[in-house]
């Protein structure tokens, strides 16, 4: 299937952006900010998404993409801080405000930015960064303002590459869901995933996995990631499966007792 990967930075909207994809009925899969280009060139993913964090590019420990990512021929969209990061590596200019914007902001589309196409000329958008972009990197052009950040989208069209000092995944973000949408028609996605498949997918493959005799332990937390886990797992194989609670006394009250309840 089509899909669309996120190198996540450490912003708490990195699952947002996730979601919001499926929501448009596209797969994507959220990835250490570190994975080598040549580990993303093996999924064969129509496009890269590189996430908001709390960092600053200047900072020495702060996280880093592979910079053979931009020699993919992949359409790569970078958000706040995905954006500073691809303005830096590829030759911008990223310097602290001074003036942190923080919040709702009015975001001004500049003509012809494919991201924004439908876009009216003001919306609210949400916000949250320390560092602005004083000079776009060679080949962008700048595509949208704020009040207070000049620099607020770029897009170099020749790479497909784009850049967003926003948060278009978040409620906040009046126009966001659009910006996404198309992203997603600049990718030529196909709208065809939906959670549905992916449980008839994920089943498939643990059967096919385990064989006809094999069993399966599972360690379930109670928590959703295990939760789930086990559900698929005994779609495909019944009571082949053992899951194993642990009861550590940190869920909440009687939630222990429902977790044995639904899963005995």
């Amino acid at each position: 299937r089509d899909t669309v990967l996120i190198l996540d930075f450490g912003s708490q909207y990195t699952q947002l952006i996730a979601r919001r994809l499926r929501e448009l009925s596209v797969y994507s899969e959220i990835l250490p900010p570190g994975t080598r280009a040549e580990a993303l060139a093996s999924r064969h993913p129509r496009g890269i998404v590189l996430s908001g964090g709390p960092d600053s590019v200047h900072d020495k420990r702060s996280p880093r993409c592979d910079p053979k990512i931009f020699e993919l021929g992949v359409p790569v969209v970078g958000i706040c801080y995905g954006m500073q990061l691809m303005s830096h590596v590829l030759g911008g200019e990223v310097k602290r405000s001074g003036h942190r914007e923080y919040g709702q902001a009015v975001f001004q589309p500049s003509d012809g930015g494919a991201l924004f196409r439908g876009l009216p000329p003001r919306s609210r958008v949400w916000a949250s960064h320390g560092d602005d972009i004083r000079k776009a990197p060679p080949g962008f052009r700048v595509t949208g303002m704020t009040e207070t950040n000049a620099i607020a989208a770029i897009e170099d069209p020749q790479r497909r590459f784009y850049g967003i000092m926003f948060h278009p995944e978040v409620v906040h973000s009046e126009e966001g869901g659009k910006v996404l949408a198309n992203y997603l028609d600049i990718l030529g996605c196909r709208r065809d995933w939906n959670a549905r498949s992916f449980v008839e997918e994920a089943t498939e493959r643990v059967r096919e996995q385990v064989g006809p005799n094999g069993r399966v332990i599972c360690a379930l937390s109670g928590g959703v990631d295990s939760a789930v886990a086990a559900l698929i797992v005994h779609r495909a194989i019944g009571d082949r499966l053992t899951c194993v609670f642990v009861d550590n006394g940190l869920l909440r009250k009687d939630e222990a007792a429902q977790v044995r309840k639904r899963f005995a």
